[in-house]
């Protein structure tokens, strides 16, 4: 897949960002398949395709109209630091969490156990610092509801139609430019806020 470029301010892109690949650890075999649908999303419709396609949960200013949207992999320590790196910016930010599964075989399962939470913030909290420590983050069934794969498929298959090639992956409205932004990689909390268009945290 070809690597595409997206508008971003000046400071994110000339960050060092660190990001899980496919070819970091080699794609999952429950991965979608050549079925589904390959057509490219445009980054002007990136955000409308994924609040209407993406299926995950909100984190942060629930009742905001803009949200941030995060493609994250359960196995990707770097998409674990981001989640940190996004703590102090819930005051201000909506962000919504897409698991997809490109890392290895625990993706799907963890990713389903969180989705599928009593309080998905609870849970991506306990996963993320269990992987951080090197523990290999939430113990999780292998047996996931048929429309809870579905929907991880679905995110995983919109991860790659944006031209992403690894995660996490970030789509936004810049606050101050309005524009559709997009990166690969986490960011500390200043770069994030940075790239986000917002106030320091």
């Amino acid at each position: 897949m070809k690597l595409r470029f997206f508008a971003m301010p000046l400071l994110a892109s000339l960050a060092l960002l660190a990001a899980c690949s496919k070819e970091d650890a080699g794609a999952q075999p429950g991965s979608p398949s050549a079925a589904v649908v390959t057509t490219p999303i445009e980054t002007a419709q990136a955000l409308d395709v994924l609040a209407a396609q993406g299926k995950g949960f909100a984190a942060g200013k629930i009742l905001s109209a803009n949200a941030v949207y995060v493609l994250f992999d359960p196995q990707c320590p770097h998409c674990a630091r981001l989640w940190e790196a996004s703590m102090p910016l819930h005051g201000s930010v909506k962000f919504v969490w897409l698991p997809v599964a490109i890392m290895n075989a625990k993706s799907a399962p963890q990713g389903a156990a969180i989705m599928t939470a009593t309080n998905p913030v609870q849970a991506m909290t306990a996963h993320e610092t269990s992987l951080l420590a090197g523990n290999g983050g939430t113990a999780a069934s292998a047996d996931i509801a048929p429309d809870v794969l579905a929907a991880i498929k679905t995110n995983t298959n919109l991860l790659e139609r944006l031209g992403a090639t690894s995660v996490p992956f970030i789509v936004a409205r810049h606050q101050r430019s309005n524009q559709v932004v997009m990166q690969a990689g986490a960011n500390d909390t200043q770069a994030l806020a940075s790239f986000l268009g917002i106030g320091q945290p």
